[in-house]
């Protein structure tokens, strides 16, 4: 049966990826990085590449040598996606981090100004039960940041971006949030990646 003119158009927009920002979860429509610039956003971003998954074993914290960390590809990821946000005009951004090496790396070669370590953006790979408190302390955090405020970037992993969007995301990629006093501010769509 052929399809109605109506559904034929609704197809197509589906097709071509124009409604997946309206969706709740999994892919979303590409933003332009100016939408970061706009009071109340945030981009929670996963740190750039860092060959591998998860951590070695003896893996600790504060001790980079024996962590998965950014390999010269990552580290041009970061530096041009640092580029690419200044040249939208994101300047004055408040910029958190894991305290994992490989995401405060990406976020000081953003270099868009200091670089804050944020433990609600840890890492809980491999370790499930840490999940809902983590998460929980995520947002709470983004519950407390200003409607109307600078734009805030989060560098952060795959899993906390999976937790907030139900999809993944390739390194140095993310997700636009529009903050809304809660802890679950509306996910605007994806920022692209080079």
């Amino acid at each position: 049966m052929p399809l109605s003119r109506t559904r034929r158009s609704l197809c197509a927009l589906l097709a071509g990826g124009l409604l997946a920002g309206a969706a709740p979860g999994g892919a979303a429509a590409a933003l332009p990085l100016t939408e970061l610039a706009k009071p109340g956003r945030v981009l929670m971003l996963r740190h750039a590449l860092a060959p591998g998954n998860g951590d070695p074993p003896g893996f600790v914290a504060g001790d980079c040598a024996t962590q998965r960390n950014l390999d010269a590809t990552g580290r041009a990821q970061a530096r041009a996606l640092g580029g690419r946000l200044r040249a939208a005009g994101i300047a004055g951004a408040q910029v958190y981090s894991s305290e994992w090496c490989r995401c405060l790396e990406t976020a000081r070669l953003l270099g868009l100004g200091p670089v804050t370590p944020l433990p609600a953006l840890n890492s809980f790979y491999g370790q499930a039960q840490a999940r809902e408190r983590i998460i929980g302390e995520l947002r709470a955090f983004l519950a407390r940041l200003p409607v109307d405020g600078p734009p805030v970037i989060l560098v952060t992993h795959q899993l906390t971006i999976n937790a907030f969007t139900d999809a993944g995301t390739p390194s140095g990629g993310g997700s636009i949030f529009q903050l809304d006093g809660s802890g679950t501010p509306r996910r605007l769509g994806d920022i692209a990646v080079d």
